[in-house]
């Protein structure tokens, strides 16, 4: 069974495919490439390294990865091995943050949720009368999370802050849910006030961002018949947003606004999406 994704490097796509026989990623060649080297022509580059290196070749494969098309086609691939054998290669000023993007991109607690968040396309996991609401995002977390965190689903009780930034008490934030419970979510500006309320809420220990982008698509698509392209969002420039929000909406408001689409039901948009949301989580 093979699982495309997209990675991220300075913004950068790294596509990659997931060999399940294999257990391993698979990554394509030329967009390592493109983000260790920056050439004119990445394919070309990695022709010539391919030829004059023949280690390379027990690391190297064929595999089909989707184009800016949308289309699959036949591409070279490179796993993990083979990638630590191509940064002794070649010269890189990214070299030593190409190695620590590899080995945190591998961490096993997001590759296994990110796997079951691919699967959310195809369930039912929240009933029409939740969406919108902690019970429905309290699902999803514990779907993400189950068996990686001990408090998958579960509300927190400790207050905790961010980057200096004190997210909502933990003794009063059963009352503070409830009252997001109770907000009003019948369209788009409603919908983000929502959204901003819930992150600054920050209900549970870690993976808050990861649920609550997936819940806030499920409000949108079923109130509005809208989600958001999250491609279309720099990472930099939500983390920005998100931070200013609870003082001053707009850029957040705007950016999402921006990123609307009536694409709900499709699922290469929704893998995408999960992507860039997971992305969104990496530390520089």
């Amino acid at each position: 069974m093979i699982k495309h994704s997209i990675r991220y490097f300075n913004n950068k796509p790294v596509r990659a495919v997931w060999d399940n026989d294999k257990s391993e990623w698979w990554y394509s060649a030329v967009d390592f490439i493109d983000i260790l080297v920056e050439p004119n022509s990445p394919r070309r580059y990695w022709n010539n390294v391919k030829e004059r290196n023949p280690e390379l070749s027990p690391f190297c494969g064929q595999l089909k990865l989707y184009a800016d098309d949308g289309k699959k086609y036949l591409s070279d691939v490179i796993n993990e091995s083979g990638v630590r054998v191509l940064l002794t290669i070649i010269p890189s000023k990214y070299r030593k943050q190409v190695q620590d993007w590899i080995s945190s991109m591998l961490d096993p607690i997001d590759e296994q949720s990110k796997k079951k968040a691919y699967e959310l396309y195809k369930t039912d996991l929240i009933e029409e009368n939740e969406i919108g609401k902690t019970i429905g995002l309290q699902k999803i977390h514990a779907y993400l999370f189950e068996g990686l965190y001990p408090f998958a689903g579960k509300i927190r009780t400790k207050t905790i802050s961010k980057a200096g930034f004190v997210f909502a008490s933990g003794d009063y934030l059963p009352q503070t849910l409830s009252d997001i419970d109770g907000m009003p979510d019948d369209t788009f500006a409603q919908i983000i006030d929502k959204y901003i309320e819930m992150n600054i809420a920050h209900p549970f220990m870690e993976g808050n961002g990861r649920s609550t982008r997936i819940w806030l698509d499920m409000l949108l698509k079923e109130r509005i018949n809208k989600c958001i392209d999250w491609s279309k969002i720099e990472k930099n420039d939500y983390l920005s947003a998100m931070k200013d929000s609870p003082v001053n909406p707009k850029p957040i408001f705007d950016l999402l606004e921006n990123a609307l689409t009536d694409k709900v039901d499709d699922r290469e948009l929704f893998m995408k999406g999960i992507d860039y949301s997971y992305y969104y989580e990496e530390e520089e």
